[in-house]
């Protein structure tokens, strides 16, 4: 057996099945190893950014990493973007990167760079494996890295020589590390603090799941306090019988004027809220200064347990109600805008399904709408790179093959990893995606007004726009062998995602305004 096949048979029996792919020569003969793991599904993808992303979503649905196979060190830079988004995310995946022959490496070819230190930089673990004997047993220190609490982004180098030696076979499977309990003093300390003021609980990782959220519930129903989550998020269950975790604002003046009323900040399984940019003339943390900050749980800790450790401790009712939610919007009408498109998403919004969310300027609207659909799950980009929509659906499609998923889209950030509609055609996943077509970085001139700058003058506005041409989405579609369609009017976006959703497979709707 060579080395390639004893990784590729490692992974798939520690249940690493699914590898996101864009292969270069110095990974031919991973290629070739990956017919011998029956269980492996490879999936190409055009641009690195794409794989990496794909492996962000998968990962976040499965909990459990995909590989991804990246072409040596350019390759992994090319990715990066949507790395960054994941480790901020918290999400486990394993990255293959293929290298020249340890024996070429001297010469400097075109394709060589300081890899181990480029990967290094960007990985929360990584080895160069140029043993052929242990590079199924790398395979398994690299799962084992990605998988521990709270999740990370773990790279294994692979020299080309290093695949072509025999090897007596696949390595045993790894051992997870569970996360680790919160001990009973910390939660003693925090069910005092909850006994005078106002305290609000941020609430990240699985404490954002189902059984995270009726835990938070119950101390909410006996405490009075404040359940909340990051503007940017994980992965969020929400919608119709579920306890809702209100979301902080994204632009500063909002978020201090939302969490003004704290005098105790709880953090269970993430960090306290940072602004997404600095502003001159408001703070960095907008939580109140004065507010007190506890850790219930750390994001290697157990965020679930310590909740409902916290709930028993305090007498929580076991069974709280809940607060009825807003009503699911009707069918738009009118000119199409953010808020017709977060309408036409509320109204048609299926039990079960994947809600993607990078409409970056528009976004916001639909994440209001949906808030009394079905049952769903929402997933933010969590690092700000751009790109992300459209490879994170393509990932969660994967891992999730019966549930829609639908993408809202800033057509900006859509051109970045465009790509990926060629492998949900190629794939036949069911994604629809809704490009919001506004035809400029509208977050650019928000920030700049927020920012307190002058407006733009010409020059400067030609770097704002996206027309001269405009983005011909259904063109560009089409080409990637997705269908799509354009519309201009809300009630024909209504109608169009209701057939989309109708219709296995991936769409594209454009909707312009």
């Amino acid at each position: 057996m060579d080395a390639g096949a004893a990784l590729f048979q490692t992974a798939t029996a520690a249940g690493l099945d699914i590898c996101f792919a864009n292969p270069g020569t110095s990974e031919l003969p991973l290629v070739a190893s990956m017919d011998s793991a029956p269980g492996m599904r490879p999936i190409l993808c055009l641009f690195e950014g794409v794989a990496t992303g794909a492996a962000d979503g998968f990962g976040r649905m499965a909990d459990r990493p995909a590989l991804t196979l990246l072409h040596t060190g350019p390759g992994f830079a090319n990715g990066f973007a949507n790395l960054h988004n994941a480790n901020r995310a918290n999400t486990p995946i394993v990255n293959l990167v293929g290298d020249q022959p340890t024996w070429h490496r001297k010469y400097d070819p075109p394709l060589h760079t300081s890899i181990e230190r480029v990967v290094a930089e960007w990985s929360k673990w990584s080895q160069y494996s140029d043993q052929p004997d242990k590079v199924a047993s790398d395979m398994v220190r690299a799962v084992e890295a990605a998988m521990s609490p709270p999740g990370r982004s773990a790279t294994l180098i692979v020299p080309l020589d290093t695949m072509w030696a025999d090897v007596a076979g696949p390595a045993a499977p790894p051992k997870l590390t569970p996360p680790r309990p919160v001990e009973d003093a910390r939660i003693k300390t925090i069910a005092e603090a909850l006994k005078s003021g106002k305290a609000g609980f941020i609430l990240e990782g699985k404490a954002l799941r189902e059984k995270g959220l009726w835990a938070a519930r119950r101390i909410q129903a006996a405490t009075g306090c404040k359940l909340l989550c990051d503007w940017s998020t994980t992965r969020l269950e929400r919608g119709q019988g579920l306890p809702v975790a209100d979301r902080i604002p994204y632009f500063p003046p909002d978020a201090e004027a939302f969490l003004a009323d704290l005098t105790d900040l709880v953090l269970v399984g993430g960090r306290e809220p940072v602004t997404f940019f600095g502003y001159r003339e408001y703070r960095s943390t907008p939580a109140p200064t004065a507010c007190s900050r506890h850790i219930l749980a750390h994001p290697n800790e157990d965020g679930v347990a310590a909740l409902e450790a916290l709930a028993d401790y305090i007498g929580a009712p076991k069974k709280p109600t809940l607060d009825p939610l807003p009503e699911r919007p009707g069918a738009p009408r009118g000119a199409i805008n953010a808020a017709t498109i977060g309408q036409a998403v509320g109204a048609l919004l299926p039990e079960g399904a994947i809600l993607v969310d990078e409409g970056v300027s528009g976004g916001r609207p639909t994440y209001l709408a949906t808030a009394g659909s079905p049952h769903h799950t929402y997933l933010s980009i969590t690092g700000g790179a751009i790109g992300f929509g459209l490879p994170c659906s393509t990932g969660a499609a994967v891992a999730c093959p019966d549930r829609p998923v639908i993408d809202i889209q800033a057509d900006g950030s859509a051109m970045y990893t465009v790509q990926a509609l060629w492998t949900q055609a190629r794939e036949s996943l069911n994604v629809i995606t809704i490009i919001m077509a506004n035809q400029a970085y509208a977050i650019l001139d928000m920030e700049r007004e927020k920012g307190g700058f002058p407006p733009y003058g010409p020059k400067a506005q030609t770097l704002c726009g996206l027309d001269n041409p405009c983005l011909d989405w259904v063109s560009i579609a089409k080409g990637l062998g997705v269908p799509g369609v354009r519309v201009t009017d809300a009630a024909d976006l209504h109608r169009e995602l209701g057939k989309a959703l109708a219709e296995p497979g991936p769409h594209v709707i454009e909707a312009v305004y």
